[in-house]
């Protein structure tokens, strides 16, 4: 009997290993990196021996939606298709590319999406009728789809007269709306118009900067511009370059104004961000001072570089009245606009832009993240993403600093969750966000963190106001003036001031390198763009190696923790995590 027993057992392992072994598909290889899912997302293990080849292949034509610890998650968008084919990328490299690095054999319906959405790209072209002609014409694949076209209420406005079956004349100031109408309709142009050269503009990037350090240029950078510029050709000269806040994206903006060589635009969120890119133009690039002018409230001066700002060029004394300084965008012979900050990009000047499709066109960013969903304007009227590069990817490298996320739940004394109860519910975010108890916090953080360079950034100013009295740290917010923002930033660069408080002012193109601590007090609401922004303050590398640290104050108990999981959501999907502790209240 007991060798009956013993075969018995046998047989069931044998059993169950057969059965596993036929429930293992035939192709499986374990080294590969890719799991490749049905509903077109992408899972990748970052520990697998061949991930960073999988990672390269796939970053063209994938999105990366997150990338915590171990397990990254890609999702294939027909924008993420489309951005693939207008950069180059045929189809076939695409699916060559999961099949490869697929683990398992990759769905089919996968597949075939990806060759359908790509065969899309390219069916309808703008281009030049002849050089002697102002006009443009579409230029469509076949006979069926000029029909539907033509009798889409989104197409046909921007379409002229029909020159042949498959051809329609178009307005020249057409060309970035019919891009927009086009991209809707699920049909996007391959724009091969080309561009008007602009006056030109005798650039080079220095070996040593103005101080006589050595600058270089670091090899993501130079790949970046390159991806931009495409060697001057039709298909290159407008497009995103999407790096981290302190990865150098004003580097890659003046490398792309030496490979163009023609006056340029630079369009930026502050006024704080043009004295900032004045700065560093002068610093690493031949350009002297008459080659670089402002246009601002304060001076409005046009030369071969002219930096501007959003707010500038979007104002206007009333909501019915046109916008007097759209005229910057023909006051020069521009060849190329940069957009800074294009996240950021309003309205007005989305539609200015359409109007502008002759000119190069390089959109800058951290993240392309829009709270108002218009990634496929910038795609149509600024260009397709050209490059990008994962934050944790470069904070590996050393090119960024490692940051420390941590979110300290503050909770309110008996007062406070009365008051905050008893509210209607429009005011108990603001009410969660300004808990007086925060303030005891953040005097215990400037303790702790004493000797580092700090940053306290909040949204309401009168929370702003109580902290600069307990603590004696200058004050920077909307009201002021712009000489004195400079001298304050200035001090603070030189050591002079261990820390400032800035408002929703400092969200943005904050040149304070050796920033390493940032408390954050309130914010707007969810906005994961915001708290993008904000830990982009405190990664600029630092000298030593240390470790940034970011801290967020959150009412514990309180709507102000709901929205904090959504702002923080784009960073832990970068890979962030967030320590949480909890001050009880005393």
């Amino acid at each position: 009997m007991p060798v009956l027993k013993n075969v018995a057992r046998c047989n069931v392992v044998s059993c169950s290993a057969f059965y596993l072994r036929s429930q293992q598909p035939m192709n499986y290889v374990p080294e590969n990196a890719l799991i490749v899912q049905s509903d077109r997302s992408i899972l990748l293990e970052v520990h697998a021996p061949t991930a960073q080849q999988a990672r390269e292949a796939i970053a063209p034509f994938a999105e990366l939606i997150k990338s915590p610890e171990h397990i990254h998650t890609y999702r294939i968008t027909p924008l993420s298709v489309w951005n693939a084919r207008a950069a180059g990328m045929p189809v076939e490299d695409a699916i060559s590319a999961l099949r490869k690095y697929a683990k398992y054999a990759i769905p089919e319906s996968v597949a075939q999406e990806i060759e359908l959405l790509g065969a899309r790209y390219g069916l309808t072209v703008i281009e030049r009728i002849d050089a002697a002609n102002p006009d443009l014409q579409l230029r469509i694949a076949d006979l069926p789809l000029a029909e539907l076209l033509v009798r889409d209420d989104r197409v046909k406005p921007m379409l002229g007269k029909r020159i042949s079956d498959l051809c329609f004349q178009v307005d020249a100031g057409n060309r970035g709306v019919l891009k927009q109408a086009l991209l809707a309709v699920g049909y996007p142009a391959e724009d091969l118009a080309g561009y008007v050269e602009g006056a030109e503009l005798g650039i080079s990037l220095r070996d040593r900067t103005l101080t006589d350090l050595p600058f270089n240029l670091r090899a993501y950078q130079q790949e970046a511009a390159e991806a931009f510029y495409q060697d001057g050709e039709v298909k290159g000269g407008s497009g995103t370059i999407v790096l981290p806040c302190g990865a150098g994206k004003t580097i890659v903006g003046m490398l792309a104004m030496s490979l163009v060589k023609q006056k340029t635009l630079i369009l930026t969120s502050s006024l704080t961000s043009v004295h900032q890119w004045r700065r560093e133009i002068l610093d690493k690039t031949s350009l002297t001072e008459d080659a670089i002018a402002e246009y601002s409230s304060v001076t409005k001066q046009t030369a071969a570089v002219t930096l501007s700002t959003y707010q500038m060029l979007s104002y206007r004394s009333n909501k019915d009245d046109e916008f007097p300084h759209f005229e910057l965008f023909n006051a020069e012979s521009w060849g190329l606009i940069i957009y800074d900050e294009v996240h950021l990009l309003p309205a007005p000047i989305f539609r200015i832009t359409a109007e502008l499709q002759a000119r190069r066109r390089l959109g800058l960013t951290a993240t392309l993240i829009r709270e108002d969903g218009k990634e496929g304007d910038v795609f149509t009227l600024i260009g397709p993403k050209r490059y990008d590069v994962p934050w944790r990817e470069l904070e590996g490298q050393g090119f960024i600093a490692t940051a420390n996320c941590t979110e300290i739940r503050v909770a309110q004394n008996e007062a406070e969750k009365m008051e905050y109860a008893l509210a209607p519910r429009r005011n108990q975010f603001r009410i969660a966000a300004e808990n007086p108890a925060k303030l005891d916090v953040v005097q215990s953080l400037l303790q702790k963190e004493a000797g580092h360079r700090i940053l306290i950034i909040g949204e309401y100013l009168e929370q702003l106001d109580a902290i600069a009295k307990i603590t004696q740290l200058p004050l920077i917010t909307g009201k002021t003036k712009q000489a004195d923002r400079d001298r304050l930033y200035e001090a603070f660069r030189h050591k002079e001031i261990p820390g400032l408080i800035l408002s929703r002012v400092g969200n943005f193109a904050v040149d304070l390198p050796d920033a390493d601590v940032l408390i954050q007090v309130s914010g707007k609401y969810g906005s994961r763009q915001e708290e993008a922004q904000r830990l982009g303050r405190i990664l600029r590398p630092k000298p030593d190696g240390h470790n940034a640290s970011f801290y967020t104050l959150v009412s514990l108990q309180t709507c102000e923790e709901d929205f904090a999981r959504h702002r923080q959501l784009f960073l832990t999907e970068q890979g962030y995590n967030y320590r949480i502790e909890v001050q009880k209240y005393v």
